[in-house]
């Protein structure tokens, strides 16, 4: 018997639960400065839900994403940079009307592919479709030639230092190693005072609940299901007569897309941009937000980012010359003890004290036994 349905009774508690906690329970108990800084921790929990359905289901180990990232972001902050660099604030400089860094480096024009960037439905379309194609180009490059594994893994970080060191290298039109900064307003709203930071993090809480919305449309989709078959059984999918290197594709562009649109929030919301979130380190810490989240659960990856995120702040706060190990510490602790991440510990010790406590009184169909298993339904 197959369970078509879009939630299960406990995914949707988990949901609701998510929902409540990020709209309701964060905004009463916390400041500004510490909600913004939740709203920062947000963005790389887009780039985790993409590790879910290309890592987690699709078995493809991306350590890259910082790539896809910054790219979004960097579409938002050229769009944000334009608004703020208007004649009337650039008046002092040798050639008004372009960014800052451009006259320093004695450019006297804005080069022409910063031009549509003066549109935000232009600025909208480049967040999703840049990253997109990028990846559709470097996964249809892999995945025809059936590269995979390890060595798609080490082509992915190659990739995000070569456009690191592209970035920091035209500082005349990226901005260099500083990167986009001095970003203010969004179609002439001002993006930095309290309350607008409030709202910004209102309307990022909904993007992000609208992506996990579409993430589990794809885990619980026939797709879902061909993607863990084929991250178990690659061979026999393909011998099934599926293409597997085009749903290796889709599975790297959909994750792609979702790292973007978190580079794009990210602009928005810390008001900058620059090349220390496109590089290797960057896209491994988004690996290990999956990991300790659960690289099998959608909201895993939301709870994960969050976990070491907040890890991160405090002990940089509490010892700051002690961080980077007890983040390690932490990462270690949680892969060596729970494998599974947070979900694997909810999964395991939390969930059948619940299920015993609320039994389903859903009648059982005829021929069901308990060890009846749903037909292709992903185990978690």
């Amino acid at each position: 018997m197959t369970d078509n349905r879009f939630f299960n009774r406990s995914e949707l508690i988990g949901i609701l639960v998510l929902a409540v906690f990020l709209v309701v329970v964060l905004p009463l108990t916390l400041d500004v400065f510490r909600l913004n800084l939740v709203a920062k921790y947000l963005t790389y929990a887009f780039v985790a839900l993409g590790l879910v359905i290309c890592w987690g289901y699709g078995g493809i180990l991306s350590l890259g994403q910082g790539v896809f990232f910054g790219l979004g972001g960097y579409c938002m902050a050229m769009f944000l940079k334009l608004e703020a660099s208007s004649v009337e604030n650039t008046k002092i400089q040798s050639t008004p009307g372009i960014p800052d860094f451009m006259d320093w480096n004695q450019i006297t024009s804005l080069p022409l592919f910063w031009q549509p960037f003066h549109s935000l439905t232009f600025t909208i379309l480049a967040i999703i479709l840049v990253p997109g194609i990028f990846a559709l180009i470097i996964g249809t490059a892999m995945f025809k030639r059936r590269v995979g594994g390890t060595y798609f893994a080490i082509i992915t970080q190659a990739v995000a230092a070569i456009l690191t060191i592209l970035i920091v290298g035209q500082q005349g039109y990226t901005g260099g190693i500083n990167g986009m900064t001095d970003l203010r307003t969004l179609k002439g709203w001002d993006i930095r005072p309290d309350h607008a930071k409030v709202v910004l993090y209102f309307f990022e809480v909904g993007c992000l609940l609208v992506c996990i919305m579409i993430a589990q449309f794809v885990r619980h989709s026939k797709l879902g299901r061909i993607l863990v078959a084929m991250r178990e059984k690659e061979d026999r999918v393909r011998f099934s007569g599926y293409s597997v290197a085009n749903f290796k594709i889709f599975a790297f562009c959909i994750a792609a897309v979702f790292a973007a649109i978190g580079g794009a929030m990210f602009a928005l919301n810390v008001g900058f941009m620059s090349p220390s979130f496109v590089g290797i380190v960057p896209s491994i810490e988004m690996v290990i937000y999956t990991a300790v989240g659960g690289r099998l659960s959608i909201l895993g990856a939301v709870y994960g980012t969050l976990l070491v995120n907040f890890a991160k702040t405090s002990l940089s706060e509490t010892f700051p010359e002690l961080w980077l190990f007890g983040l390690g510490g932490l990462f270690i602790a949680v892969v060596l003890a729970f494998p599974n991440g947070l979900a694997g510990i909810w999964g395991d010790y939390v969930q059948p004290r619940i299920d015993r406590l609320m039994p389903s009184r859903k009648p059982k169909p005829d021929g069901w036994t308990e060890s009846s298993v749903a037909d292709g339904a992903p185990a978690e």
